[in-house]
C-alpha cells in the first residue's frame, strides 16, 4: 500500500516540470532532427560544407541539442533531489536511497544539502 501524497508535495511538482521539459525537449529535437535531415539532403546534392553552415538557420542543429540536454539535465536533476528529499521524508536511510540511486552515500547526503 503507498503512502497517501502530501497536498504540495515538491517532488510531484519536480516530477511534473520534468514530463513538460521532456516534452518540450521531444519537440525541439524534431525540429533539430528535420534540420538535419535537409542538410543531409543539400549535402547529398552536391553544396559545400561551408555554404551549408553559413546559411544554416539559428538556432543551429548543434545548439539545439546542446540546449536539449542541459535542459533535460536540469530537471532532471532537480527531479533527482526532491525524489531522495521525499524518501528522507517518509524515513528512507540515506544508504538505501543511495543504493536505490546507484550513486555513493556522500552524492545522496550532498544532494540533500543542496
Amino acid at each position: 500500500m503507498s503512502a497517501p501524497q502530501p497536498t504540495g508535495d515538491s517532488a510531484v511538482r519536480a516530477l511534473e516540470q520534468l514530463i513538460e521539459q521532456i516534452d518540450l525537449s521531444v519537440e525541439e529535437l524534431q525540429r533539430a532532427r528535420e534540420r538535419a535531415v535537409e542538410l543531409v539532403a543539400a549535402r547529398a546534392a552536391g553544396e559545400p560544407w561551408l555554404e551549408l553552415v553559413t546559411a544554416e538557420a539559428r538556432p543551429l542543429v548543434v545548439e539545439s541539442v546542446s540546449s536539449v540536454l542541459s535542459s533535460l539535465a536540469s530537471a532532471g536533476h532537480e527531479w533527482r533531489r526532491e525524489e531522495a528529499a521525499a524518501l528522507q521524508r517518509e524515513d528512507v536511510s540515506i544508504n538505501r536511497i543511495a543504493a536505490l540511486f546507484g550513486v555513493t552515500r556522500q552524492r545522496i547526503s550532498a544532494l540533500l544539502r543542496e
